[in-house]
Parts: structure tokens; C-alpha cells; sequence
């Protein structure tokens, strides 16, 4: 794929005024992509994009990552069931940061440890001395904690 949906990065006011998709991916040619549910606008995963995934992504209406430990692409749901069809992309002001409204299939979840969102615990504001972690979502899987 090339990256003919993109284009060049202009000034600062081109890039935050203007209409053209300009990502500005970062040195290891990747952008942080959110997901989130697009009726309840939970945060359902933070993950990495390149410019191929994002385009898959365009194109084909499901979310499409980079994984960087595996050094290859992925499409979410591809081997869970719990796919991702995108409603809606938005990029930040300065198109460094990718945000994907998905619609979930499957179970419903996003994490792969078996929760619905990645962030499915808590850190207490305020806390002193160490920190204990608080769970706040319902999982779905079968991972359980303690």
C-alpha cells in the first residue's frame, strides 16, 4: 500500500486548520491510535498504527494495528471474534494521535486478557506509599484476578 491518502505536512496552521490528512507518525514511523465504543464512548484500547495499518483502516472500515514485538500487522478480532468496525476516525490538532468510534463484535471486549477495556483498573489520586491497583471493569473472559 502506498500512502496516497495522505498528505504532505504543511505549516503548523495548515496542520491544525486545515483539511488534509497529514499524519505525523514518529520516528519508528508509528502514531497511538484509541479506540472506543462508539455508543457508550468508553475507552475500550490504546495501540500503535503505521501508515499502512491506518490506510487499512480507511479503506476498509475495520481496525486494523501494528504490533511492535511482533513486527507485524494485525486486524482486531482476526483470531478473538472480537472485531472492531470503525464508525468513526478523528486525528488530533496536530495529527499525532489517531482516535477510532468502533462498534465491537464478538463478546463485546477489546483487551486480551478478557476484559472489555484495557483499562480496566484504577490508581487511587492521592495514594501514598505503594500503590495498590483498583479493578473497575466487569470482565468478560475467563481470566480472573486477585
Amino acid at each position: 500500500m502506498s500512502t496516497s491518502l495522505f498528505g504532505p505536512r504543511g505549516s503548523e496552521h495548515e496542520i491544525e486548520t486545515g483539511t488534509t490528512l497529514a499524519p505525523k507518525f514518529d520516528e519508528h514511523g508509528l502514531i497511538p491510535a484509541i479506540a472506543t465504543d462508539v455508543k457508550t464512548g468508553d475507552v475500550l484500547m490504546f495501540a500503535w498504527m503505521n501508515a499502512e495499518a491506518l490506510e487499512r483502516t480507511i479503506t476498509t472500515g475495520e481496525a486494523w494495528y501494528w504490533s511492535r514485538s511482533r513486527k507485524a500487522f494485525w486486524r482486531k478480532g482476526e483470531t478473538s471474534g472480537q472485531t472492531q468496525t470503525v464508525k468513526e476516525i478523528r486525528i488530533d490538532c496536530d495529527q499525532d494521535a489517531i482516535l477510532l468510534k468502533v462498534e465491537v463484535g464478538g463478546d463485546g471486549g477489546a483487551c486480551h486478557v478478557g476484559y472489555r477495556s484495557c483499562f480496566y483498573r484504577s490508581i487511587p489520586v492521592g495514594a501514598s506509599g505503594q500503590v495498590e491497583l483498583r479493578f473497575e471493569d466487569e470482565e468478560l473472559g475467563e481470566h480472573k484476578h486477585g
